[in-house]
């Protein structure tokens, strides 16, 4: 995995965790520049999940097994469009609290793409 990618991911997903939580705080639903961020951080995500594939057809390996791997890039990949979603059912302050979670959840899941990749 690229590292920078890894880590462009994690800070853009916190970053939209708190620009959502700041949302939530000010008791406001998720709107149209909100879900401007989300695309903007699953754009980012799909890149990972295309560069990690990638380097798996290339003969690279996950330290911890390609199919873990593979699970949790998916799950990355899902993390906020997900939130997204169940934010639109929400339109409340819940629905920006709902985002802030989903993208606080990439960014762990970002941390484990990490450590699956290169143990030791």
């Amino acid at each position: 995995m690229l590292d920078a990618l890894t880590v462009a991911v994690s800070a853009a997903a916190l970053a939209l965790a708190a620009w959502c939580g700041f949302a939530f705080s000010r008791d406001q639903p998720t709107k149209d520049w909100h879900f401007i961020g989300m695309a903007v951080v699953t754009f980012l995500a799909l890149v990972q999940v295309v560069v990690g594939i990638a380097q798996l057809t290339r003969g690279e390996k996950a330290d911890e097994g390609t199919a873990i791997f593979i699970a949790y890039l998916l799950g990355a990949l899902c993390a906020v469009p997900a939130a997204g979603l169940m934010s639109l059912t929400e339109r409340s302050k819940w629905g920006s609290a709902t985002v802030a979670a989903g993208a606080v959840v990439l960014a762990v899941l970002e941390v484990r793409l990490y450590d699956i990749w290169t143990v030791g």
